[in-house]
């Protein structure tokens, strides 16, 4: 469980990056790598894939609450 929540970080970090830069710039780098538009199945794999990563990690936040005071 510790190499998924590693890689839900990782890839949660990757979407926040690529929100940055969407509402900074409004450069979209996952498009512009992989495509846009209908045909892109790739950027809707990373799309997805980030998404579960937040998920998960708020699955893991609620299990595990890392900030909890043990009394």
């Amino acid at each position: 469980m510790r190499i998924t929540t590693i890689i839900a970080y990782c890839l949660v970090i990757i979407g926040a990056i690529v929100w940055f830069l969407v509402g900074l710039f409004d450069f979209n780098l996952v498009a512009a790598i992989f495509g846009a538009g209908g045909g892109a199945v790739v950027s809707r794999i990373i799309y997805s894939l980030v998404g579960l990563s937040g998920l998960w990690l708020i699955f893991y936040w609620i299990v595990y609450n890392p900030f909890r005071v043990i009394e």
